[in-house]
């Protein structure tokens, strides 16, 4: 179970937007992220951070907001994110997400996200 201190630690690099390094620092090695149910999930951190490198090298700049309370209960943390991102090609998205993630001990083992595909629409 993690530590309240733990998950605001990773909380804090994500709002930064150190998002890759937050991955390497709290995530298993086994890692698995899924997006709403309609991919196979990602498996292993190694993975995981260079598709987050990829996302971040086509923006050229990132906005995270958590918005409060993050949820903790035993293994199972839920964290309300707002990203804006403005990519290089000039197009914008807004994602508001729910990330449900399952800790073992001190990092992140199972993630999934949970948001309306639309707003994978950009918009400029």
């Amino acid at each position: 179970m993690p530590s309240r201190e733990t998950v605001e630690a990773f909380v804090a690099m994500v709002e930064s937007n150190q998002h890759d390094l937050a991955i390497e620092r709290f995530y298993t090695e086994d890692a698995s992220m899924q997006e709403n149910l309609t991919e196979p999930p990602r498996q292993g951190r190694d993975r995981l951070v260079a598709h987050e490198r990829a996302v971040l090298a086509r923006a050229a700049t990132v906005q995270t907001e958590c918005v409060r309370p993050v949820l903790i209960e035993g293994d199972t943390v839920v964290i309300h994110w707002v990203f804006h991102f403005a990519f290089k090609d000039g197009s914008k998205r807004r994602i508001e997400e729910l990330a449900h993630q399952t800790w073992q001990g001190e990092k992140v083992w199972r993630e999934r996200f949970y948001y309306d595909p639309a707003q994978m629409k950009a918009y400029v």
